[in-house]
């Protein structure tokens, strides 16, 4: 049975490119929508699409100003931290965007065994990180099988004490079924891009007889996942490959068709832009190119229009541009990342050999992202506490709007955040760390709240882990 068959394309093309191609908004029109989305209720398709039609300078950076206010609101000062764990590059696909596609001759091909998966893992952790990203290209050999192995070796491997604490996975399409047993492995937040939206398109940048080359397939997927169980889901495009004003509205579709069929939007949005990759024919001439002033009002309009939703940006963009855009919208960074298996027990220069599957943009090591996280006042943060808890789904967004996540997010990435100081950092982030917890303690208004969080940071101080409310 074709089980898409369920579910309907609610991508309207004609109607998308045609919101993208009104008129500007007059100042009167922009200040309403804007006021409108200080209520942190979100904004609607049209709304959106009259903020991705400013083009005025002035006017954008006041898009950014109120993007900004909304991103405190909810998400404070926390950064939540990752890693990337690529456990193959043997891929199926042509995608022309791709290191990893099937016609790029230059790549050594590798898929890792389970031996290989828990060196990975150690490394990391070794690195100090708890939450990992797990990626691999579509290929017979990535089975859910293998996929399935993979998730309880990453989740098995102790070192020193340390254990990674949630795993998310971003998988090429399953059935329902397979979700189903994706599900058991308590994975955290199930990631696909959609890559771009725009079918014809989709079909120019996919040739071939491939199973990605199905864009109605890779549309319904997170349908599939959520209809097996899957409590949260990530979405995402590659910027670059169609106007991203179209892309825009055409996430938003998405997150409002999930909200009404699921009762529950999108976990995370991530927001790559096409980066050179080995072997790849499409970012020599990128079609839609991106620029960072473009890129910069897409993160602040998407934090406003999606307040609740997680901003993830990757260690494509450069150090600068990402500590830039913290400020109008991320809530979620990769850090000290490498996109070839095999890279992190190897080192990077050896690891390479495998083949990255683009150019990185932010080379620093989880250390020197910390510290400068630090600098600038954010709590880094390997909070998992949600997912443990049960918070997922429907029920976190249901404390999230109220508001009253908070009161569990910022405790826990304070208590993770000490962790690592603790366990991993170089003498100068920690001192500078320690400084800045204090402070923000200090800075906790709820005084029953605050003394929780003091004992508990004087626990960790003596040894006791995994402290989470």
């Amino acid at each position: 049975m074709d089980t898409n068959k369920k579910f309907k394309n609610f991508i309207d093309k004609d109607k998308l490119y045609a919101l993208i191609n009104r008129n500007a908004p007059t100042q009167q029109e922009l200040d309403t929508i804007l006021e409108r989305a200080l209520k942190l209720k979100g904004l609607d398709l049209e709304d959106v699409a009259t903020l991705l039609r400013v083009t005025d300078h002035e006017q954008i950076y006041q898009i950014m100003n109120v993007a900004k206010i909304v991103k405190n609101e909810i998400y404070g000062k926390r950064l939540v931290l990752f890693a990337p764990l690529y456990t193959g590059n043997r891929c199926v696909n042509n995608c022309v965007y791709c290191s990893f596609r099937r016609d790029n001759k230059t790549l050594v091909r590798k898929v890792l065994n389970m031996e290989q998966i828990a060196s990975e893992t150690r490394e990391l952790l070794r690195e100090g990180h708890k939450r990992i990203l797990l990626i691999c290209g579509e290929t017979p050999a990535n089975d859910i099988n293998y996929i399935c192995d993979a998730i309880r070796t990453t989740y098995a491997v102790n070192e020193n004490g340390h254990n990674v604490r949630r795993i998310n996975v971003e998988l090429a399409p399953m059935s329902i079924e397979d979700f189903k047993k994706l599900k058991q492995e308590k994975i955290g937040t199930y990631v696909c891009f959609q890559e771009t939206y725009d079918p014809d398109l989709y079909k120019e940048y996919h040739p071939g007889n491939t199973p990605k080359a199905n864009y109605l397939n890779r549309l319904l997927v997170m349908d599939r996942a959520m209809e097996a169980g899957i409590d949260d889901v990530g979405l995402g495009v590659l910027f670059g490959l169609a106007d991203y004003r179209f892309e825009i509205l055409a996430l938003m579709e998405h997150a409002k068709h999930l909200e009404d069929a699921f009762g529950c939007g999108p976990h995370t949005i991530s927001f790559p832009r096409i980066e050179p990759a080995e072997g790849a024919p499409l970012p020599e001439h990128i079609p839609h190119k991106v620029s960072d002033d473009d890129f910069k009002k897409i993160i602040a309009v998407i934090r406003i229009a999606l307040p609740y939703t997680g901003i993830i940006l990757s260690t494509r963009e450069t150090d600068e541009l990402r500590t830039e855009l913290f400020n109008y919208g991320i809530s979620q960074i990769s850090a000290g990342s490498r996109t070839n298996p095999g890279a992190y027990a190897k080192g990077e220069t050896e690891g390479h050999k495998t083949g990255s599957q683009f150019q990185l943009g932010d080379h620093r090591n989880l250390d020197e992202v910390i510290s400068s996280m630090i600098d600038s006042g954010y709590i880094p943060s390997f909070c998992t506490g949600c997912y443990r808890k049960g918070r997922v789904g429907q029920d976190f967004m249901d404390l999230a709007k109220p508001g009253l996540i908070k009161e569990y997010c910022m405790p826990n990435a304070l208590f993770t955040f000490r962790e690592y100081l603790n366990d991993f950092a170089t003498p100068e982030t920690k001192e500078k760390g320690f400084k800045l917890i204090k402070k923000l303690v200090e800075d906790i208004e709820k005084e029953k709240l605050k003394e929780v969080v003091k004992k508990n940071i004087v626990k960790i101080d003596e040894g006791e882990r995994d402290i989470y409310l």
